[in-house]
Order: C-alpha cells, then structure tokens, then sequence
C-alpha cells in the first residue's frame, strides 16, 4: 500500500494533469489545420493506448484514509477544468465561425476534437465533482454537463444507476450480445425520462410536486438554456451547429464508457424483486497506468461503487479473482465497441467464464440478457 505521505506528493498528482495537454493540442489543431487537427484525438486514444502498453499496469493501492488536504494537487485539475473547458471552447467556436483559412471538414475535425475534449476529460471530471459533498464542486459538475446539454446525466447516474445496477431499472447496464450502436440509442431515448421519474419520486416522498423549485431540472434546463444562447451571441448559428457537433461526440463518449463499464454483467435475481448487493465483480476494471491517469482513475470502477464518494486519487485496485479485468484501458474499448463484431468477439468469451465463475447455478439466462429479469422492489 502506497503511504499517505507519498499520495500526498505533487510528483505522484502531477501525471493526473496529462489531460491539460488537450488544450493546446486543441488551439494548434485550430491554428495550423489540416493534419495537425488529429493530434488531438490521437494523443488521447492512440497515444495513450501505446503508453498502457509500454508502462504496463498499476495494481498498487493508495492509502485509502489519506487526509483530504493530502489531496490538493489532485482536486485542483478537476476545480478549474470548468473554465480552462469553458473558455476553451468558446474561444473556438468563435474563431472556427470568423476565420477563411479552416475548411468545412477542418472545422468539423476540429469539433470532434473539441467533444473528445469535453467527453472524454469533461464529463470524467464532472463525474468526479457531482459525486462530492460540497457545492462548489457539484456546481461545476453541473456546469460541465450542461456544456455539452446532458445535465441529466446526474440525476440519472446518482438516483438510478448507483443504486440499481445491473438490474433492468438501469438503463445504462449494456445488456449481453447488446451491440453498442443499439444501446446508445436506447439510452438516449430512456435516461431523460428515467432521471426524470426519479426526481419526481424523491420529491413525491417529500410531499412536494415535480414542479416544486427544488427539482434539478429547472437548473439544467436554464443552464443548457445559458449555454446555447451564449454560443449563438458567439459564433451564430454557424457556432451552435458546430458546438452540437461536439455535444454530440461527447455524449458519445460518455455512453460508450457507460457501455463498456458494466457490459454483460448482470446481479443476480433473488426473487420478489429482490436483488444481490452490488459486489466488485459487478463492473469491468483497467488497470492499465496510462489511461488511468487521463481518465483518473475511471478504470478503477468496483471501488467507486464501493465507495461512489472516494476521491479519485484514493480508489483502490482489485485483482482478477474478485473483479473482472478488461484486456486494454477504455481509450483502446471503446474502439472495439464501435464494431459489435470485434467487440463480442473479445468480451462475449469473458462475460461467459464471469458467469460460470460466479453464477454456475444459472443455466438460463435469457431473461437476463434481454433485461427482462423483474424490475427492482421499490425502483422509482
């Protein structure tokens, strides 16, 4: 175990910033066009699946009751990546919107780097942040899901999907065979409503309407309301069509991790309704060292439904026998998921070993694999 006094040293946060790199990436890409508009995306996907693959895994744990002032470098990158994205962002859709020298398909290649930015790092942080206790850092998870007009997302992944997954109430538990282009559809069309039930119920035990102002939905509607307005004082309606764009390619990203988390990996049903607590071989894990850093420790899932609070710098490891492993980091999966054939090619052998491993008294499982299995006792 890693001593909380060498946790605390700014040479073991400072891997963790890799992602500020994008910035500038981002700004180049904008400034010389062409080719140098993919530096972006393959610093985030290729090189860092090529640093995995030369550093190897991290399978040490941190000292998981290291003090939270023994934590400020780490915290800091995820407090100011709200405005570094913001101004970032903003700064491109103006300058994409008022310069001749960036062609159409410069401009949309640039986006797409702008929504792997804000995808892959934005929405990674703002998880981090909505899961903390505090209001600063729950309003800058905020923020940062309405830059890309997925606000609901916290309502859906606090209230549904830490409580219920691996059961058919959540919606983003990728079903076995479930190719990613089916899911991803299906969760666009029922995440919205099942957050939104889900608030309702909280206020209904509450006594209290779901127009009632303590609904969270009237704040995203207003801040996603803010931030389309603010685009189109910016760039028009040239600046909102692009800033879609890269919503668009940023909530991609969020489901496809969403899909490659729990894929196949089902609780088992143990009647009534009733479900088997969420244990660590309910989530896919990485270990691998470089994705680790850029992503902060995503890949470390079990424990973070272990302990949905901890801080990303804290979240402990497992090995094989207690959670099942992914062959390669996330930016390497969600590749594979892109292509259902490749990716039940390599996944389908592992979900079918996970539930001979932990379920071998389950010989049909065809109502798990189509999410069929009753809805959970109690589930909004």
């Amino acid at each position: 175990m890693i001593p909380a006094s060498q946790v605390a040293k700014l040479q073991n946060a400072l891997p963790f910033w890799m992602s500020v790199l994008l910035v500038p990436l981002a700004v180049f890409g904008a400034w010389a066009g062409g080719l140098a508009l993919l530096l972006l995306p393959l610093y985030a996907i290729g090189l860092t699946t090529l640093l995995d693959a030369i550093s190897g895994l991290n399978q040490e744990n941190p000292d998981p009751d290291t003090p939270e002032d023994g934590l400020f470098w780490y915290r800091l990158v995820t407090l100011i990546w709200f405005p570094v994205q913001f101004v970032t962002v903003l700064s491109l859709i103006w300058y994409a919107t008022h310069t001749d020298h960036l062609a159409t398909w410069e401009k949309l290649l640039l986006f797409y780097g702008v929504g792997v930015m804000s995808g892959g790092i934005g929405i990674v942080y703002a998880h981090e942040l909505m899961h903390q206790r505090n209001n600063l850092e729950r309003w800058l998870g905020d923020l940062l899901m309405a830059s890309v007009l997925y606000s609901h997302f916290r309502s859906e992944h606090l209230l549904v999907h830490h409580i219920h997954v691996g059961t058919p109430r959540d919606p983003v538990t990728a079903r076995y065979n479930e190719g990613f282009h089916r899911f991803f559809w299906r969760v666009l069309r029922d995440c919205p409503k099942s957050a939104f039930r889900a608030e309702k119920a909280m206020l209904a035990r509450k006594g209290r309407p779901w127009h009632d102002a303590a609904n969270p939905f009237w704040r995203y509607w207003a801040l996603q309301g803010a931030m389309i307005l603010l685009v189109l004082i910016v760039g028009g309606w040239a600046g909102l069509g692009l800033f879609l764009f890269a919503a668009f390619i940023a909530v991609s990203l969020l489901e496809l991790t969403n899909y490659i988390e729990h894929y196949g990996l089902t609780r088992k049903h143990l009647g009534n309704g009733k479900y088997e607590h969420v244990q660590p071989r309910h989530s896919w894990n990485a270990s691998h060292r470089v994705s680790n850093w850029l992503l902060i420790n995503l890949q470390r899932h079990s424990d973070h439904h272990y302990k949905p609070s901890r801080r990303f710098p804290l979240l402990q490891t497992y090995s094989e026998a207690e959670a099942p492993q992914l062959p390669l980091g996330y930016p390497a999966m969600t590749l594979f998921a892109l292509f259902p054939p490749l990716w039940r090619r390599h996944m389908n052998p592992r979900v079918r070993r996970w539930r001979q491993m932990y379920y071998p008294e389950i010989t049909d499982w065809r109502a798990y694999n189509k999410g069929e299995t009753p809805m959970p006792r109690g589930a909004a």
